[in-house]
């Protein structure tokens, strides 16, 4: 693969990838970044990357499409580490996967912090189930307590996240407080009243203004879900403080030195623009950004030739050819004027007469009218026989004239989208991944991928 001319203006910082991968003080990396711009591989990539260069390694992905699992060649992923065969161990390193299941997740942390029957309780609750399932921001903040979990393990010497495909980016620092203002709100502590008044007394304070609020709440959202509310937070009441407590704790690791942020975006001007308000996020919550992956960049191995050159030759192509059409046919010689169609002069003759030919043997009698076989080359000779025309090269040259111009035109455009990140924010260290030319299915594929994020700009490929 030739060098092409997408690489980053020298001014611009180089995320060097192996360094930060090498670094045995680096024992987190986040990919972040909006959805669909390759977190998840670049995820996979690193890892395959930093176990084969002799770090122990787990990667965390919150895809429930799956596309890790048949990356790394096993069948399913769950929420348990899986170690990756077909990983080069000679450097002493491993490679382990898993997929956070949310729900699995939020069980484990109710049936580690609640005893049997309590924790029992609250696995059986209807609310707990949909809360657990699919409530707003759960998935961050699961993927965030395995994240904790696992750094407490201390068993792997990197841990590679994929943040969830969420809407925005932003999603995964945002959960943790949002699911405490969930847990903190009103609704929450006056529906925990009535348990934290506590006795026979309490209950009779209380039961004019319980018994208004719960008709009112039960008009709303019916009077079984309300029980079943209830019942949640009476048993959940001892553990809303772990959950924050928890949280506060999985921030300050990701705010510590042993973290490494990456960004991950595609070279358009949405996902530049989200991994800017990251970027900046980043910033203002002291979180260690390591640098921009901007994926999926194009490259021409012709790049001298700029488009409006390529579109001014495939012009002129197209006008000669038109020229070409336009002009008079080759006169006829005396003898093709004087000879009969089909017929054969001198003693090629004698040939053909008796369906001989240099070519072989010709069917005169079995050729249908206006065929070649009739009086003229069988199929086979005649396919010999062709050649491409002036004006078929001409056309071809002119329309892989016009795929290259649109080709430029499109890194032209990734380039401007870029450098107006990089004037935003010179600061951050980017590195570009070229677009391969299909999908990464499988570790050779995501080997590549880890070629190409530890490429140097005067790096060529053969």
């Amino acid at each position: 693969m030739t060098s092409d001319n997408t690489t980053l203006d020298a001014s611009a910082p180089r995320l060097e990838v192996d360094t930060l991968l090498d670094d045995p003080h680096t024992r987190i990396v986040v990919c972040c970044g909006s959805g669909g711009v390759g977190k998840t591989t670049t995820a996979a990539a690193l890892g395959v990357r930093a176990a084969e260069r002799g770090r122990k390694v787990v990667v965390l992905t919150i895809d429930p499409a799956r596309r890790l699992a048949q990356s790394m060649g096993i069948s399913e992923l769950d929420n348990v580490p899986r170690q990756v065969k077909g990983v080069d161990e000679t450097s002493g390193g491993e490679l382990h996967a898993m997929m956070l299941d949310m729900k699995r997740t939020f069980d484990e942390i109710v049936e580690g912090h609640a005893d049997a029957d309590r924790a029992r309780a609250i696995l059986e609750n209807p609310f707990y189930q949909s809360l657990s399932a699919g409530f707003a921001g759960t998935q961050e903040y699961m993927a965030m307590e395995k994240l904790g979990q696992l750094r407490a393990n201390d068993e792997w010497d990197l841990i590679i996240v994929d943040t969830p495909p969420s809407r925005s980016a932003l999603d995964f620092l945002d959960a943790p407080k949002r699911l405490g203002s969930f847990l903190d709100g009103k609704f929450i502590r006056v529906l925990m009243a009535p348990a934290k008044v506590g006795g026979r007394a309490g209950m009779k304070f209380l039961n004019v203004g319980m018994s208004m609020m719960t008709g009112t709440l039960s008009k709303l959202m019916g009077g079984q879900l309300l029980r079943d509310v209830q019942t949640f937070v009476a048993a959940m009441d001892t553990m809303f403080g772990g959950f924050r407590t928890r949280a506060d704790a999985t921030y300050r690791l990701l705010q510590a030195p042993g973290t490494a942020f990456l960004v991950v975006a595609a070279p358009e001007r949405d996902a530049l623009r989200e991994a800017a308000y990251f970027v900046e996020r980043l910033a203002a919550e002291q979180m260690p950004l390591a640098g921009l992956v901007l994926n999926r960049v194009h490259g021409s191995g012709a790049a001298q030739l700029s488009a409006e050159r390529a579109l001014a030759a495939a012009e002129a192509l197209t006008d000669r050819m038109a020229e070409d059409t336009h002009a008079d046919p080759p006169a006829e010689t005396d003898a093709e004027a004087g000879a009969a169609p089909g017929a054969v002069a001198g003693p090629a003759a004698d040939r053909t007469e008796n369906n001989l030919e240099a070519n072989g043997i010709v069917d005169l009698d079995g050729g249908k009218a206006g065929s070649r076989t009739a009086g003229g080359l069988s199929p086979a000779a005649a396919a010999e026989h062709v050649t491409p025309t002036s004006a078929s090269a001409a056309q071809l040259a002119a329309g892989l004239l016009r795929l290259h111009a649109e080709r430029m035109q499109v890194l032209a455009r990734e380039r401007r989208t870029r450098d107006r990140f990089t004037a935003l924010h010179p600061e951050v260290p980017v590195t570009e991944v070229g677009a391969l030319p299909g999908d990464v299915h499988d570790l050779a594929g995501l080997r590549a991928i880890g070629d190409r994020l530890a490429l140097n700009p005067t790096d060529t490929d053969d």
